[in-house]
């Protein structure tokens, strides 16, 4: 599979692939950046939660090749809200790569903080995140105990639309593939040598039963990664961004909406000036 010919609709608004050159450089820095981070960290490795998807495939396929299989511990966390081969997958990717890992039916975790507050047991996003931020803390329980480093698995994309559990899957230490769009994480996952079937998947963060991503966001991730790359981060205005992309209004609107309403998410929690 060509990194530089598939991983884009063909009626995609705009092209954001990396030249093989490119994609070169990228893996070259995000491998530095990766051992960089955990030598200043002064541990011992990493450790990281392994959903079966492109997103985490991708960062393994990095921490294996920036520290070595013996230095990176996975954690495959499934609950019942889980695709059965989304874990699959994840325990794939482990084996395929040489490393150790454990898993861990989170579920009987979960369920202990539904019976402590029943009210909030019915809402389904409150009860996706509590799954979330469980798999968060089973990252650090095993990272602290073995002097290792939490690595995230989170893109731009998802960081500008706030597509991400707060203290839940952005609770980490450091993102390798926080710069590039999910456009570019495609690409470099096939030029990693990622198997296409782990790459064309369906994005999914398992909150619930049947969810998406794009379902939930509401527009398509080119679509997305287009608006955001000239609209968000290029400063291109709204009517200008519709004319220039050829996408709707709406979809520019509804992308704007993500970005500002999770401005909250990436800042540090606001406290009042202190006393002079």
């Amino acid at each position: 599979m060509s990194s530089e010919t598939v991983l884009q609709r063909e009626d995609a608004p705009l092209d954001l692939r990396l030249s093989e050159a490119e994609l070169d450089t990228v893996r070259e820095n995000l491998t530095a950046f990766i051992e960089a981070q955990v030598e200043t960290a002064g541990t011992d490795g990493a450790v990281m939660g392994l959903s079966g998807g492109i997103d985490s495939t991708t960062v393994a396929h990095l921490a294996v090749e920036a520290l070595g299989p013996d230095s990176l511990h996975g954690l495959v966390m499934p609950s019942e809200v889980n695709d059965e081969q989304n874990m699959s997958d994840a325990e794939r990717v482990a084996e395929m790569l040489g490393i150790d890992y454990d898993v861990i039916e989170i579920e009987p975790i979960a369920a202990s903080f539904f019976d402590a507050l029943p009210r909030a047991a019915d809402d389904r996003t409150a009860t996706g995140n509590v799954r979330v931020r469980i798999r968060g803390v089973l990252n650090y329980f095993l990272a602290n105990a073995e002097n290792r480093l939490v690595l995230g698995t989170g893109n731009r994309s998802e960081a500008l639309t706030g597509y991400y559990t707060k203290y839940g899957d952005q609770a980490v230490d450091c993102n390798p593939i926080g710069g590039l769009y999910k456009q570019q994480v495609r690409q470099l996952a096939a030029h990693l040598g990622v198997p296409e079937d782990l790459v064309m998947k369906t994005p999914s963060a398992g909150m619930w039963v049947g969810q998406t991503d794009e379902g939930e966001m509401g527009v398509d991730y080119d679509t997305v990664d287009a608006i955001l790359a000239v609209h968000v981060d290029g400063g291109l205005s709204a009517s200008a961004t519709v004319e220039a992309l050829d996408v709707d209004r709406e979809e520019v609107d509804r992308v704007r909406e993500l970005y500002e309403s999770s401005a909250h998410k990436r800042a540090m929690p606001p406290a009042p000036e202190p006393l002079e």
